[in-house]
């Protein structure tokens, strides 16, 4: 117990026996014979001891023992209103209001003109949710302290649960005589016009406390939102340019501002405002943060996209060293299309919170976008040291081995992260269609094929694994009438891409059916002549139709782009094909 709940108890309790008995019970009338007065002075005495007993356990906090003790008070003197009380107070203490309501009403019955009472017994009614009881306790309660406004705010409170708005307002007025304008009467009344739709009522209201507080801003502030949130912005503005002009230059203003301007139209002041308000330091990053998401959601043509921008460099220039504004502004940089500078931020995001769960995964995909493939393998590896559970990191780590043709571990990396991948689908196809090509890279080619139709049973037309698959068959030389179904099915549904009909005439190379490989090899020519591995192709299938000077040609074209076989520089320096 707290030294203040120590000294209303006293007083609550203590006081009224030391003050009370001796003259009280020791005159009860010259009829009352000695002996009488003998016998209820002793019970007096007895239950001062009680009491007095009660007490230590209660002071120690050992409520059980203190009831034990004041039940003995009531039994020596029925009437002892303190003895009830301090039977409430216990109960009150170790939460059993129920079992207090009776005590605290026989503390009333006792001693009614005892006003700490009546409040403990209207508190008590509240929690049992007994209200009617509560405002009629809390009604008596005023005609015995008619110049006290706590038990007016009590009373209120009734009217609100109970939706008497109405009453509620009649109530705060009485207060407001009492105390004249506060800030929390004000406040309660204007919310309740506004429930009842009164407006002008909750503007008069806000317009007192305006008058009363002519150096408070935040109370022009109050009645600016009032006016606004009731679509009245033309008499919203002026409220905040005036708390503006009286040197209230904190950044909520400008916000608020900002929002009126927008409201209107004025979308120039809008961003004006808003610029002022990200620029002030005491603005706090999380808020410029959630206020520039909401803004780039509702902004989407491109000189919002510049505003946005602006906002977030002024973000990060106030406050430097918050990863969440670093994080936002990599957001919008990849809006933008700007990767490599929204690259950067995720990394200093990561730098300064590596919690951020989300510019991590912003990280590495952006990573494999760019193809830094050091980087993404090196990034990836970090997020699992920090998130070892979520697939997504797996997914990038097992990409990462497989450009840079580690393919065992690219395996490792893959497998684990389709493991946690069960129940999602979508993921766990991406799974299995680099594990087909992982696994093809280390020759374990009946786990890869496996890997591939596992894709094609749920997903028939997955273009990549139609590609890959064929043209590894075709490389192996093996499964070459399935290699040209699903060649063939996706030159059908893709007849314009050059590297799907390279693969279809990689697979009718194979099975030596030459003359329609060089008709689908010269259509993916046409479409892709930049390609040294479609020319390459090209060159193999002219040499085996007897055109060997036309397939050199084409050779050393194709060396000339690049990207070609480690056989190319023999085909052309002996002028034959090596397979």
């Amino acid at each position: 117990m707290n030294r203040c709940e120590l000294s209303r108890f006293l007083f609550l309790v203590l006081v009224p026996l030391l003050t009370a008995w001796p003259p009280a019970f020791a005159q009860k009338g010259k009829r009352q014979s000695q002996r009488a007065q003998a016998a209820r002075q002793s019970d007096l005495s007895q239950a001062e001891y009680y009491l007095t007993e009660g007490m230590k356990f209660y002071i120690l906090d050992n409520y059980t023992k203190a009831i034990d003790y004041f039940q003995k008070a009531l039994e020596a003197d029925a009437g002892n209103a303190a003895a009830s009380y301090a039977i409430a107070e216990a109960y009150v203490k170790m939460k059993r209001y129920g079992d207090a309501i009776p005590y605290a009403e026989k503390a009333v019955q006792s001693d009614a003109s005892n006003k700490h009472y009546h409040l403990t017994l209207g508190q008590l009614y509240e929690k049992d949710r007994r209200l009617p009881q509560a405002l009629k306790t809390y009604q008596d309660l005023i005609k015995l302290a008619p110049e006290d406004p706590k038990p007016y705010l009590d009373l209120a409170a009734i009217y609100l649960q109970q939706e008497k708005y109405d009453d509620a307002v009649k109530t705060y007025d009485r207060i407001e005589k009492l105390i004249g304008v506060n800030e929390e009467v004000v406040m309660q009344k204007q919310q309740l016009y506004l429930k009842l739709n009164k407006v002008d009522a909750a503007v008069a209201e806000g317009k007192k406390l305006v008058e009363a507080f002519p150096g408070e801003s935040r109370y022009l502030i109050y009645l600016a939102e009032i006016y606004n949130s009731n679509k009245r912005t033309d008499e919203a503005i002026p409220l905040i340019e005036k708390a503006l002009a009286n040197g209230a230059g904190n950044a909520q203003l400008r916000l608020v501002l900002s929002d009126l301007y927008r409201n209107k139209g004025q979308v120039q002041k809008a961003d004006q405002e808003l610029e002022a308000a990200f620029g002030n330091a005491e603005l706090s990053a999380d808020i410029k943060v959630q206020i520039l998401a909401d803004y780039v959601k509702s902004q989407k043509e491109a000189q919002s996209r510049q505003n946005a921008l602006r906002l977030a460099d002024l973000i990060i220039k106030s406050h430097p060293q918050n990863a969440k504004a670093h994080a936002v502004y990599g957001d919008l940089l990849v809006f933008s299309d700007q990767k490599l500078q929204a690259r950067d931020q995720y990394l200093t995001a990561t730098k300064l919170d590596n919690s951020i769960f989300e510019a991590w995964q912003q990280l590495v995909r952006l990573d494999a976008e760019l193809g830094h493939t050091d980087s993404l393998t090196r990034h990836a590896e970090q997020a699992l040291e920090l998130f070892p559970n979520q697939s997504v990191f797996w997914y990038f780590s097992g990409y990462a081995y497989l450009s840079a043709k580690d393919y065992q571990k690219a395996v490792d990396a893959l497998e684990e992260g389709r493991r946690l991948s069960v129940g999602n689908q979508e993921l766990l196809n991406d799974y299995n269609a680099m594990l087909g090509d992982a696994y093809n890279a280390t020759g374990q080619y009946a786990q890869s094929d496996a890997a591939y139709q596992s894709v094609l049973e749920k997903d028939p037309d997955n273009a990549a694994v139609l590609n890959n698959y064929s043209y590894f068959l075709a490389l192996r030389g093996e499964k070459l009438d399935l290699a040209k179904q699903m060649a063939g099915r996706l030159v059908e549904k893709h007849p314009g891409n050059a590297t799907y009909l390279d693969t279809y005439a990689w697979v009718l190379y194979t099975l030596k059916d030459y003359q329609q490989a060089r008709k689908y090899l010269e259509q993916a020519a046409a479409k892709g002549p930049d390609n040294g591995t479609i020319l390459e192709h090209y060159g193999d299938v002219l040499y085996k139709l007897g055109e060997a000077e036309k397939a050199l040609q084409v050779w050393q074209q194709a060396k000339r782009i690049g990207r070609t076989s480690e056989k190319l520089d023999q085909k052309i320096a002996q002028k034959k094909l090596y397979e």
